[in-house]
């Protein structure tokens, strides 16, 4: 998909709509899981995602963005987009995988979208969002390490 962003709104719009979409994702992994720690380990992804939808509600009704208009228009959507669904019978190790992908899209989305825009305000808080994104990232890596090389 080589569409693009038209707007600072369309940008904004598709970043919550993505932060949506993980809070859900990781909603639902957690209701496959078998083991208590599991459950709780997506749950509150879960409810940092929202905490990200949030920030970036707040942003588009702030209404004090001029971000540089070409960099935003070479924002192509199909690179932040991961092609791996959530599917009956994912196990942990599948579910960590794609948790991992995912955060990584969110990481470059907002680097990007920091790097698109000249308000130093909006980017202090999109990097915000981008370190948050790489920790989650870490944060799967580690349980990946501990618990698909451990007999869990």
């Amino acid at each position: 998909d080589l569409m693009q962003f038209k707007s600072v709104d369309d940008l904004l719009n598709f970043a919550i709509g993505e932060e949506e979409a993980a809070a859900a994702f990781y909603t639902e992994l957690s209701g496959r899981m078998d083991k208590p720690w599991m459950v709780k380990v997506f749950q509150d992804f879960a409810r940092e995602e929202l905490g990200h939808k949030a920030k970036l509600e707040g942003i588009r009704e702030g209404r004090y963005l001029e971000p540089s208009k070409n960099q935003v228009m070479d924002l192509k959507i199909a690179e932040y987009l991961v092609d791996i669904q959530p599917r009956p019978g994912m196990d942990f190790t599948e579910a960590l995988i794609l948790a991992m992908k995912k955060e990584k899209a969110a990481f470059r989305l907002y680097s990007d979208l920091a790097a698109a825009t000249d308000n130093p305000e909006l980017r202090d808080t999109l990097t915000a969002l981008a370190q948050e994104e790489a920790r989650h990232k870490l944060r799967f890596e580690l349980e990946y390490d501990k618990h698909v090389h451990t007999d869990y």
